[in-house]
């Protein structure tokens, strides 16, 4: 759940080809992401975080402006989640 403090981190999603996207939904399931990528349902793909680093997942739905993304739960996907949590809680405003 985003809250006021959560601001939208930019980061890189690579299907394709990289493309810029911005963190709009993060846990420990996955993410969702606004950006100009259009992969198609079940591609595999991956996120780059500058603080959280690089994480796996499959694409789970395609919007006219994000990407809903799926992460194997695990403790990897935890700690990908609470690492972007943390740096937008303490990124300066």
């Amino acid at each position: 759940m985003a809250s006021r403090w959560r601001r939208r981190r930019m980061c890189v999603l690579v299907a394709e080809m990289p493309m810029p996207a911005a963190l709009r939904r993060v846990d420990a399931r996955g993410a969702i992401v606004e950006t100009n990528a259009r992969p198609a349902l079940g591609d595999r793909v991956s996120l780059s975080h500058p603080e959280a680093g690089t994480i796996d997942a499959r694409v789970d739905a395609v919007t006219l402006d994000a990407v809903s993304l799926r992460f194997a739960c695990s403790e990897r996907s935890v700690a990908f989640a609470l690492a972007a949590i943390a740096a937008d809680m303490s990124r300066p405003a």
